[in-house]
């Protein structure tokens, strides 16, 4: 995926609406629950909860309400599993699923709707791997008492293969088998992170006419609003043209 690409995915999810905001919050206090739920509640024990804790302080999620997904942990008799669904939108863009639900037929019911309503249709698990890498996505805020040459030096040592810098934020890429180690890595230079989690990055994006490409963001966007849905990837090219109408609409 072009750096472009990734920046804009990420400004788009800080600058979400107030309705988007609430959807992005139950998600993480979702994420919150289960990793609590699966792991205990010692975030120093558990490296799912720890990073879906700052994944949420990242967003501002406030602290009541971190301490509240925790706790709910105990009392929630829910089974959540783990679920992903493969397709192609229109123009054949390539699109991963990512769910958490307590209940599979409604999630696959949910997703196929939205695919087929939207111009898409579903494929077989498996048939899109070969499109993505798995990688660590961190990003860092930059507030201005940091050595940017230091710190990238420290940083690619512990095993990151790219660092970019838009404004006041800095995106770290890692190899699936480092994200551990550059994690830990940024624990020890004392520096917060507003997001790190393993995302699903193309080896290549497809560019788009403007009225396909809006019509790949509304699946999406469609996708995103599902309840059991925590993650989308795609391969499509987030072009100037594209943010801006994306931005207006």
């Amino acid at each position: 995926m072009s750096g472009h690409s990734k920046w804009s995915t990420i400004k788009r999810k800080k600058g979400a609406a107030d309705a988007k905001r609430s959807k992005m919050f139950s998600k993480l206090s979702k994420e919150i629950t289960v990793a609590a739920k699966l792991g205990g509640s010692d975030e120093d024990s558990n490296p799912r909860l720890r990073q879906a804790i700052q994944n949420a302080k990242g967003q501002n999620m406030s602290k009541d309400v971190i301490e509240r997904a925790i706790s709910k942990a105990d009392k929630d008799s829910s089974d959540f599993e783990e679920v992903a669904f493969e397709g192609y939108g229109p123009g054949g863009i390539a699109i991963f699923v990512e769910c958490l639900t307590d209940n599979n037929n409604r999630s696959v019911a949910s997703v196929r709707s939205a695919f087929s309503k939207h111009g898409g249709s579903l494929g077989t698990n498996g048939s899109l791997s070969f499109l993505f890498d798995r990688k660590g996505i961190f990003v860092v805020q930059n507030t201005g008492n940091m050595d940017l040459e230091d710190f990238e030096l420290e940083i690619i040592d512990a095993g990151a293969e790219e660092l970019e810098e838009d404004n006041n934020l800095i995106m770290i890429t890692t190899a699936l088998e480092d994200f551990g180690n550059v994690s830990k890595k940024l624990e020890e230079l004392g520096v917060e992170t507003e997001s790190q989690d393993l995302q699903r990055v193309p080896n290549s994006t497809t560019e788009l006419n403007l009225d396909d490409a809006l019509k790949v963001m509304r699946l999406i966007e469609k996708l995103e609003d599902d309840d059991d849905v925590q993650n989308v990837y795609h391969n499509l090219e987030i072009t100037p043209e594209l943010e801006e109408a994306l931005s207006e609409s």
